[in-house]
């Protein structure tokens, strides 16, 4: 069964033409014309992910991710804004919203792709985890042991002391495995262009959005924009998270 997406927008064409861009590459897509309509359909359908626009009636993008955090049930719902509104102010707002990637209208089909996909693949392996630590928790309570702490996701298989040769050791060994060989195939699929890989790396030397554009010979806004894409395929919220993702997954040197 295919991921289920919804779009968000007031303008029948952008729903139109964001549903048949994603519908070609493999997904079910529902879409609603304001924040209250996508809240029924949120409810209703359970989506995989939330595209959506700021600026609608009735109930605008960020009331409508306001809501969506403050339900246990979709506090990990990635959303991903697809807004006319590029300033810098607005996109900070978005991400302290909880929003998890900020796209601006036009949109590159290419980059909605990539973004949408790094943003599921990191959902569904963020579920996979959950499921772990159950299943692990579970069997560590059938044997009196509790292996894994349910607050962290821990799974370090030196962290907790147990017989070596006991069979919760064994299955901690295989989970730990499996972890860090779904991390691996995540990691895999974060593709950056070269000028997004330029711009991190003068990123990576401190310098500022003007500096690039200098070194680049590329304006301010550009920059704005490649630095945009970055936190999006990367799923961070900030220059700072944005680095320490590229140096702990090796993306800089």
């Amino acid at each position: 069964m295919s991921l289920l997406i919804l779009v968000v927008d007031d303008e029948p064409s952008i729903r139109v033409s964001t549903s048949y861009a994603l519908e070609q590459i493999g997904y079910s897509v529902v879409t609603a014309e304001h924040g209250k309509e996508a809240l029924r359909i949120i409810e209703e359908y359970q989506p995989h992910l939330v595209i959506t626009d700021i600026m609608m009636p009735q109930m605008n993008g960020y009331e409508l991710i306001r809501w969506v955090r403050q339900r246990p049930a979709f506090r990990l719902l990635p959303v991903v804004f697809l807004t006319g509104r590029t300033e810098t102010e607005e996109r900070i707002r978005g991400y302290q919203m909880g929003g998890d990637a900020y796209l601006p209208k036009p949109f590159e089909l290419d980059e909605l792709h990539a973004v949408v996909r790094n943003l599921l693949e990191r959902s569904q392996l963020i579920s996979q985890l959950m499921q772990w630590e159950l299943r692990l928790r579970d069997r560590a309570q059938n044997t009196g042991r509790l292996l894994v702490s349910t607050d962290t996701f821990d799974y370090n298989p030196l962290s907790v002391s147990t017989p070596i040769s006991s069979p919760t050791e064994t299955l901690r060994h295989q989970l730990h495995s499996q972890i860090q060989a779904a991390i691996a195939a995540t990691r895999s699929h974060i593709n950056f262009t070269d000028r997004e890989q330029a711009v991190l790396k003068f990123l990576a030397q401190g310098l500022s959005n003007s500096q690039i554009a200098t070194n680049l010979f590329l304006s301010p806004r550009t920059i704005e924009k490649y630095v945009s894409n970055l936190l999006g395929k990367t799923g961070t919220s900030n220059r700072v998270e944005l680095l320490r993702f590229a140096m702990e997954n090796h993306l800089i040197s």
